[in-house]
């Protein structure tokens, strides 16, 4: 069978795997044992898909398979009493397993999905665990991609991910559908961990940000699922706009060599306007619900760069209040740090090193506090503070490319305190 006969296959099992493995793991109540079911079900899949075509819900057909398959497996190894006359076998000749899945449709797993992104993101875990087996287990990554996008050893991630599946065991996590408050709980919690996958991705830069970019198309078709779940929820709304907006920018934020390039000098025309014209449809959606949240405030922000064909088509002043609303309902240094420089195109430079000079103790350990900093002072003319500042920058960066894009500052800090020659006459 050529990948082209299977290319089919391969997106519909792709695109089933969190409401399947959701599903399943209700069921067992164990990662691995739901994650091996639904291994086996695309196994059974390659098998009968091609010769009796797709299912009508291959979600379902997956769900039913791993099951039976998993249930199987573990009467032969543990002798266990025969299965519930409700539950049939499987059959390697036939479509047999059609009826039976058509039995279930997505009100059955709707919870599932939810339930198992809450999992990952269980409060116990730190948030690097919660990211890694939010990949594995719903995504479906290999040990080896997630391994090369956080930049550590396959050995590291495999313990990484080992670690929080016995500590999500432990934990006891309760499987009902939830209640309308935790409902409500989860969906931030899931929010949040989408948001951080998306941000493993973006903050890439230089030789990384190739490698590490698939992490924010992940996000996005996270995000879109859970919008699917809750069509209704302008955060979530807005969650999505925001990366998809974010996102849009990709093949424009890097030359060839690697190196960052500002937003204001980005070659525009590389946007993808797709991604745009959908986030820019959310948020605008989002907005007429008139809750306003974080995700939507932050989306419109993006929004607003989106809209300027030019980078002096900006609207700052919007910009500067927006980051002064999303000030109030997620107070951070890092939030006023990026509100000022939307300050610093509508009040100067001198306005704006005057709103973060505050902000030094708690950001004494970040990159980008002295990457603006030094920015603010070269624009003053204050080259030897600059310069200094941008020293700091540099030893503080996390990526090549970051330090990179300081030294560059810093070379024209020196070219332009060097006595200019007199030619002779």
């Amino acid at each position: 069978m050529s990948l082209t006969d299977t290319a089919w296959i391969d997106a519909a099992l792709t695109s089933a795997r969190p409401q399947a493995v959701g599903a399943l793991l209700r069921y067992f109540r164990n990662l691995d044992t739901a994650e091996e079911a639904f291994q086996n079900a695309c196994l059974r899949a390659l098998k009968s898909w091609p010769q009796n075509g797709p299912p009508r819900d291959p979600a379902a057909w997956l769900i039913m398979v791993g099951r039976n398959v998993a249930i199987d497996e573990v009467r032969r190894n543990k002798k266990q009493q025969p299965l519930p006359e409700d539950d049939q076998a499987i059959s390697d000749l036939e479509d047999a397993e059609e009826e039976l899945a058509e039995r279930l449709d997505g009100s059955h797993y709707r919870d599932d999905i939810l339930r198992l992104l809450f999992i990952c993101c269980h409060k116990d875990l730190p948030a690097t665990q919660q990211i890694a087996l939010a990949l594995r287990i719903v995504s479906g990554l290999s040990v080896k991609q997630i391994a090369r996008a956080f930049l550590v050893s396959e050995a590291a991630m495999e313990q990484r991910i080992t670690r929080a599946k016995a500590r999500v065991a432990d934990a006891n996590v309760p499987f009902e559908t939830p209640g309308a408050v935790e409902r409500s709980e989860r969906l931030a919690s899931v929010a949040a961990m989408i948001y951080l996958i998306f941000n493993e991705g973006y903050s890439a830069s230089g030789d990384t940000a190739e490698i590490r970019s698939p992490l924010c198309e992940e996000a996005i078709r996270l995000a879109r699922l859970l919008l699917r779940l809750f069509q209704s929820e302008p955060e979530i709304m807005g969650l999505t706009a925001l990366l998809l907006l974010q996102h849009a920018r990709a093949a424009a934020r890097f030359d060839a060599d690697g190196q960052v390039i500002l937003l204001d000098d980005q070659d525009r025309s590389l946007w993808n306007q797709k991604l745009i014209a959908e986030g820019l449809a959310l948020i605008d959606k989002a907005m007429r619900h008139r809750r306003s949240g974080p995700y939507q405030v932050q989306a419109a922000i993006a929004a607003l760069h989106a809209r300027a064909e030019k980078p002096e088509d900006t609207d700052w002043t919007q910009i500067d209040l927006l980051y002064g609303a999303l000030e109030i309902m997620q107070p951070s240094p890092v939030i006023t740090l990026n509100r000022a420089v939307a300050v610093s195109k509508v009040k100067g430079p001198a306005a704006a090193l005057e709103m973060i000079e505050p902000l030094a103790p708690r950001l004494s350990n970040y990159f980008h506090y002295f990457g603006v900093r030094g920015a603010f002072l070269m624009q003053l003319g204050r080259n030897e503070e600059a310069r200094v500042t941008f020293d700091r920058a540099i030893a503080l960066a996390n990526t090549t490319a970051e330090a990179a894009h300081i030294r560059m500052h810093i070379d024209r800090l020196m070219r332009d305190s060097q006595p200019r020659n007199v030619k002779a006459k």
